[in-house]
């Protein structure tokens, strides 16, 4: 079900902040940026960092997103909700394809997304929505 890890998402308070660390400090390349979503050059096309705005703080969670690519993400979630796996963000279409959010046992996140084949192995521009947004579930 889960093949393939697309991306370690930082939830960070001062975004411009963190950019310069990474960019400056550890001079990493800038792969994609956007107003809410940095993506660092990841020379193995594997999982990229990326940096995104924490929306809001949540007991019990951390700052840091494990993201997976899916290829059908519907089905996916369908096989996780019978196992009883707790959404924090249901299914949404978002610019960059299908995106859900779930959470394991101690309460991490874990974003889910599917992107169109075409963008599959490559991320994509704006791919953000990953920070959790107060009253979704």
């Amino acid at each position: 079900m889960f093949k393939r890890l697309g991306a370690v998402i930082l939830l960070v308070e001062d975004l411009q902040k963190s950019i310069d660390f990474y960019r400056d400090t550890l001079e990493l390349k800038i792969k994609n940026q956007s107003p809410d979503w940095v993506e660092f050059q990841n020379e193995a096309q594997g999982a990229v960092l990326a940096l995104h705005p924490a929306r809001i703080k949540q007991k019990g969670s951390s700052n840091m997103l494990v993201g997976f690519n899916v290829s059908n993400l519907e089905s996916v979630c369908k096989k996780l909700e019978e196992k009883g796996v707790k959404f924090h963000k249901r299914i949404t279409e978002e610019s960059f394809g299908k995106h859900a959010i779930i959470e394991d046992p101690e309460g991490h996140l874990i974003s889910i997304v599917e992107i169109p084949p075409k963008d599959e192995l490559g991320q994509i521009p704006y791919y953000h929505g990953f920070a959790p947004v107060e009253g979704l579930m």
